[in-house]
């Protein structure tokens, strides 16, 4: 049988579910995602993903894999992918891509949003997406510190303990930090990402905005190379993955 392989860019409200990854104690995109295209194609269907989000992240730009013999041309699968797929997860486009494509082994970058709605009250209608903080925040001192970020260091500092990297040396591109009427965007562009990356470096950013630390502390945390260096790690669901660019 000739099989192709098919790229999917996937978007997601990751509320209600426990991360991409397949795992036994709750449901995940990728379970959802194989599970729709194997009853769409009439195969056995697993998907290979770019990042593999923790439970609760949103997505608007995911990547994902699969090969299939399927004989629907490329471009119409996520058009009928999505009317199979809940409402909280939309393909957003599907294309063919060579044989060995892989989207975890190319270079590209990638870009995170974690998003603090900062005002007296919270917002029922942002309270999936964004983190309430009603405290006053110096966004001037959390841009100073994100500048600090920008390079390749070694982010050891900046990694969840628990995790099995072995080099936990990465580029970060852009890290920038704007407030926009009451909201608070901490963007980072970066080669990859280590486990919770993003959201200890948001948790330790904060910290730099509340005057737990200063901006310049930074150098010295990443110099640590000590998970306790580094501020906590914010929640998930203010953590939002934008997209990932490949260098074609």
């Amino acid at each position: 049988m000739f099989m192709k392989r098919i790229r999917l860019v996937v978007a997601y409200d990751g509320t209600n579910y426990c991360g991409w990854q397949v795992q036994p104690n709750g449901i995940t995109i990728e379970e959802v995602l194989n599970q729709a295209l194997s009853d769409l194609l009439g195969e056995d269907i697993k998907v290979t993903g770019a990042s593999r989000t923790d439970s609760g992240v949103h997505s608007l730009g995911n990547v994902a894999v699969f090969d299939t013999g399927t004989r629907m041309p490329a471009d119409k699968i996520s058009y009928a992918l999505n009317q199979r797929l809940p409402e909280d997860i939309v393909v957003q486009d599907s294309r063919q891509v060579p044989d060995d494509w892989h989207p975890r082994r190319c270079e590209s970058r990638k870009t995170y949003e974690y998003r603090i709605l900062n005002r007296r009250f919270p917002d029922p209608t942002r309270r999936r997406d964004t983190y309430f903080l009603y405290y006053g925040i110096d966004v001037e001192a959390m841009q100073k510190a994100a500048d600090l970020l920008v390079g390749t260091h070694d982010f050891k500092s900046f990694c969840s303990a628990n995790s099995q990297a072995e080099d936990t040396v990465r580029t970060i591109y852009a890290c920038s930090v704007r407030k926009t009427e009451d909201i608070i965007t901490i963007r980072v562009t970066g080669s990859g990402f280590l486990y919770n990356m993003v959201r200890i470096i948001a948790g330790t950013l904060l910290q730099a905005g509340t005057g737990k630390i200063r901006p310049e502390d930074i150098k010295e945390i990443l110099d640590a190379k000590d998970r306790s260096a580094a501020g906590p790690t914010a929640p998930a669901h203010g953590l939002t993955m934008i997209g990932i660019q490949y260098e074609e």
